[in-house]
């Protein structure tokens, strides 16, 4: 079973890699690599585990592994090859341009320079996982899609959230496990990542509650990764949804079905709170204010619901979680005042692969690492971790204004659901190391730099 489950693994993305490479090689299509990344990201964790339980060979599972790099490299090439001007339009740099390359720029400074104690090849690793959304965005920065493109990538998105939801169910009421325990998954953390199983469950503490209940996550890589993940697609349907005639909106009401019951069984405080957070922001962008009414009468509905007729786990679950007093809202406060500690100390920075959890950073030098931005900021410095917030809220600034000022409809639903998702997930930020969820960061990221360039474009038309 596991060699069935490896070959159409294996099968699935040689097909699409193969398909992604002659769109890119031959026919000029560079910036068809989204459709891969869209389409691979949500599974990749998952895909490198069925390959490895079923191969148990390094190599096999690092081809795999490799190629969402050599796809953004290629489209890069391709971008350089067939392009016979560098840019088909006047290019002048944005805000989110200049943050962007900047906090680039500041990393390879640390790179080449011997700040830190972690290894050279460990550095070069960490800078990699820094330089790939970069190079996504500076792709979508130039990609000039019709209507058409833009909506099979939404397909993508649309295919992904109800299936995420699928396996939701399947794992809730069939199996009454974790997909992840069927995978390989334990397995792989173990011989590739050198991870030892954890928690009540054999995977990793991620996939429980403090009072043991499964977290599900579907195809992705963790509960917390599905959680991120299915806020862009639930803004992807609000806004097909709102821009649709009514005859056909059910199926946008089905993904954001789909959306809120993935949130649900994954268990995410931090992604339910920042799936309230989003819709106010929604609610303000289209000026929706009863939205905003019902939704502050809706938590007051909650806290009587609450005080007077939950149960007394519910209770305190949220009681702990408000007041920081499970282990898991310790843990988080805890990482933040050594981040702290260490941003105060060494204001300058301390090193790349120095904090967080991303894979090359060793575990006996981490600082830190359960905050987005203080994981920069512990290791690039105070400049480095406001330059990555700068980044972040010029882009969602710019991509908002070209959902309010562009006539191209397939591009201002895009914008749409890049401001919100940059948004919302401002506060998965404080609690996780969010960039490494490979699918919602680089696809989020590649949205506001298509974003970015019709802002350009509509500044030089007016």
């Amino acid at each position: 079973m596991a060699l069935i489950a490896f070959l159409l693994v294996a099968l699935s993305v040689g097909v699409g890699f193969l398909w992604t490479v002659q769109k890119l090689i031959f026919k000029g299509k560079w910036a068809y690599f989204i459709y891969f990344l869209a389409a691979f990201l949500p599974f990749y964790i998952t895909s490198l585990s069925v390959v490895y339980q079923g191969t148990q060979s390094g190599l096999i599972v690092g081809i795999i592994q490799s190629t969402k790099e050599v796809i953004i490299l290629l489209a890069l090439s391709s971008w350089l090859i067939h392009q016979r001007k560098p840019f088909d339009y006047p290019f002048r740099l944005q805000s989110t341009d200049y943050f962007l390359v900047a906090l680039l720029s500041l990393a390879f400074v640390f790179l080449v320079l011997p700040i830190g104690q972690a290894s050279f090849l460990n550095k070069a690793l960490y800078y990699k996982s820094m330089l790939m959304p970069g190079l996504v965005y500076f792709l979508g920065r130039n990609t000039n899609f019709n209507p058409e493109e833009i909506h099979r990538l939404f397909k993508i998105i649309f295919m992904v959230t109800i299936g995420a939801f699928a396996v939701n169910l399947v794992e809730h009421f069939i199996l009454n496990a974790h997909l992840q325990q069927f995978t390989g998954y334990a397995l792989f953390n173990l011989h590739i990542n050198d991870i030892e199983p954890q928690g009540n469950y054999g995977l990793t503490w991620t996939f429980e509650s403090t009072n043991a209940m499964k977290r599900l996550g579907s195809f992705f890589s963790d509960p917390l990764e599905l959680a991120s993940s299915v806020l862009m697609g639930f803004s992807a349907g609000l806004i097909w949804f709102l821009t649709q005639r009514k005859e056909y909106t059910w199926p946008y009401l089905l993904v954001m079905f789909c959306s809120v019951g993935s949130l649900v069984f994954a268990s995410s405080r931090a992604s339910f709170a920042a799936f309230f957070v989003m819709l106010f922001f929604i609610a303000l962008v289209f000026g929706l204010y009863r939205l905003i009414g019902f939704g502050i009468a809706s938590v007051f509905s909650f806290l009587i619901y609450l005080v007077y007729f939950a149960s007394e786990d519910l209770y305190f679950f949220v009681i702990d979680t408000i007041t920081l007093a499970d282990t898991s809202s310790v843990g988080h406060v805890v990482e933040w005042f050594l981040a702290l500690d260490s941003m105060i100390a060494n204001p300058l920075g301390i090193g790349l692969a120095m904090s967080g959890n991303f894979g090359s950073v060793s575990e006996d030098l981490r600082v830190g690492g359960e905050n987005q931005f203080l994981i920069y900021g512990v290791q690039l410095g105070w400049l480095g971790m406001l330059l990555y917030i700068a980044a972040l809220l010029s882009g969602i600034y710019l991509s908002i204004r070209v959902f309010k000022l562009s006539e191209n409809t397939a591009v201002a639903r895009l914008a749409f659901v890049a401001g919100t998702v940059k948004f919302g997930l401002l506060l998965p930020l404080f609690t996780a190391n969010v960039e490494i969820y490979t699918y919602v960061s680089w696809v989020s990221w590649w949205m506001v730099g298509l974003s970015v360039n019709e802002f350009s474009k509509l500044k030089i038309s007016t």
